[in-house]
């Protein structure tokens, strides 16, 4: 990626779920919800204090979170669709998320 965002800003990959079945009907995708789960792959350096300490951020690259239904701005970045967002709109860090294996 060739995307650096700035201070306490991320960049989410939202991650898709499976297909959706709703009482044996196929629901197109115009009609889902976006997922409001994704993937952390980039971060920023972090808020600086009123002192111009620079604060870290909490979550890291590779994090799964969970964020709000209207959570940062969309990018689109070489055919691929992100999201940025400053941490605070993250709601909260999934934990002991298994990573599939590679095949």
């Amino acid at each position: 990626m060739d995307i650096r965002p700035l201070h306490d800003r991320i960049v989410v990959k939202r991650i898709e779920e499976g297909e959706s079945m709703q009482g044996g009907l196929y629901i197109p995708d115009s009609a889902k919800e976006k997922p409001q789960r994704g993937e952390v792959v980039a971060v920023g350096k972090g808020k600086r204090d009123e002192k111009g300490n620079v604060q870290a951020l909490d979550v890291k690259v590779g994090d799964q979170i969970l964020f709000g239904k209207y959570s940062g701005n969309e990018i689109k970045i070489d055919g691929n669709e992100y999201l940025i967002m400053r941490e605070d709109e993250v709601l909260g860090v999934f934990e002991n998320v298994a990573v599939p294996a590679m095949a």
